[in-house]
């Protein structure tokens, strides 16, 4: 009996065992995926946010055929929220009434070492976003929060300081007092209204 002749099968290639790609077409993704900055992971890899429902075939198949990102390996973990008393919403929470909110999960992709995606930067100058004003207005309704809470009777006012300073300027002689009723006309209009003086 003859010996076998050897095997002619080439090297295994690593491509034949590449999954294949989805040929499912989702034209309007109900989902929503947030990237997040991460500048101490490499520079090939990134980490969303994303639903709990979605796994890492759709997440691999969705960067490819919408951005054209080739994905070598997806990492993903669930991150549990703390657990708090009563649900967020509640107007009075109960003491000893548990409750978890919905957990959080990430995934982290690695993309080929010639396709690194480097993160924008974060801008230094906020001025179109106008932050300023933004900033001012969050101080505001945080003082309208806290003057409505149980101790805003009990919180200094606002408008004491001013009051207090316009009598004194008053008493010191370095302001002359003026009644209102001065800065209006004969017929009860303020002067430069449109219509004073007009009689019908």
């Amino acid at each position: 009996m003859p010996p076998p002749k050897p095997s002619t099968l080439g090297p295994l290639l690593p491509d034949r065992f590449r999954a294949p790609r989805g040929q499912k077409r989702v034209y309007l993704p109900n989902f929503t995926l947030t990237l997040l900055r991460t500048p101490f992971a490499p520079p090939n890899y990134a980490t969303f946010i994303t639903p709990l429902h979605l796994n890492k075939l759709d997440l691999k198949d969705y960067l490819y055929n919408l951005y054209g990102v080739e994905v070598l390996s997806v990492r993903s973990y669930v991150q549990q929220a703390r657990v708090r008393q009563d649900k967020p919403g509640a107007r009075l929470p109960k003491a000893r009434r548990w409750y978890r909110p919905r957990a959080l999960k990430k995934m982290t992709i690695e993309m080929p070492a010639t396709s690194p995606f480097i993160y924008p930067k974060a801008p230094s100058d906020f001025t179109p976003w106008d932050k300023e004003m933004q900033e001012r207005a969050q101080k505001v309704r945080e003082q309208e929060q806290k003057a409505m809470g149980p101790m805003g009777p009990r919180l200094p006012k606002q408008d004491g300081k001013t009051l207090r300073e316009q009598a004194e300027e008053l008493l010191r002689g370095r302001k002359a007092w003026r009644p209102g009723w001065m800065d209006w006309d004969l017929g009860g209009k303020p002067k430069g209204e449109v219509g004073a003086g007009v009689g019908l």
